[in-house]
């Protein structure tokens, strides 16, 4: 019986979403556009070109994949988004208005569970645990012996690791994992979030 009623409420559940994405659709196509809304004799110029993101899976609709998720706490943090595959590091100078330097990362096949953990150590360049040498490697916690830290390979590379072997190295480009490197001191604080 309990299996019936599972299927059931995930039967309930799919159809509600697929209203749901229905009516979304119909607003979205029937709302008026900037030319509509403007006044008679006036021009509306087209919005700068931008490349379309594509959100996370699970996350808020209208939200870009690079704004800052919410709830990461306050001050200096290195921030990693698990299921966006993007670091933010969050107390950076930049431009005023403008949102904290981020980047895209590949995920190693061993991820650390959501929380707040502190950079442990640091390594300038060392061989990593799939023979690939690598540079900029800041450690923050080990997962079932599995050491879990960002890190850029010395060849340039970012390709996705080899789902058959446990590696917990967070693999980004060289430039960011310079900054990172630079950001991330001992002791630093790193949030990952889902």
């Amino acid at each position: 019986m309990a299996r019936s009623s599972s299927g059931f409420v995930a039967g309930l559940t799919a159809a509600a979403l697929a209203v749901v994405g229905f009516l979304a659709y119909q607003a979205s196509a029937s709302a008026p556009s900037k030319a509509d809304l403007a006044a008679p004799g006036t021009t509306v110029s087209p919005a700068p070109h931008a490349s379309p993101a594509v959100p996370p899976k699970g996350s808020a609709p209208g939200k870009a994949v690079t704004a800052l998720p919410e709830n990461t706490g306050v001050g200096p943090r290195t921030v990693y988004s698990l299921s966006a595959k993007r670091v933010w590091l969050v107390g950076t100078k930049a431009l005023k208005g403008q949102p904290p330097k981020n980047f895209d990362v590949m995920p190693a096949t061993v991820n650390p569970k959501p929380g707040t953990y502190a950079v442990t150590s640091r390594s300038s360049k060392v061989t990593g645990s799939d023979g690939v040498e690598i540079e900029h490697v800041v450690r923050f916690t080990a997962v079932d012996s599995v050491t879990i830290g960002f890190s850029a390979a010395v060849n340039g590379a970012v390709a996705s690791p080899d789902p058959s072997k446990r590696t917990g190295g967070i693999r980004m480009k060289r430039e960011d994992g310079n900054a990172l490197w630079t950001f991330a001191t001992i002791g630093s604080k790193i949030v990952v979030v889902p």
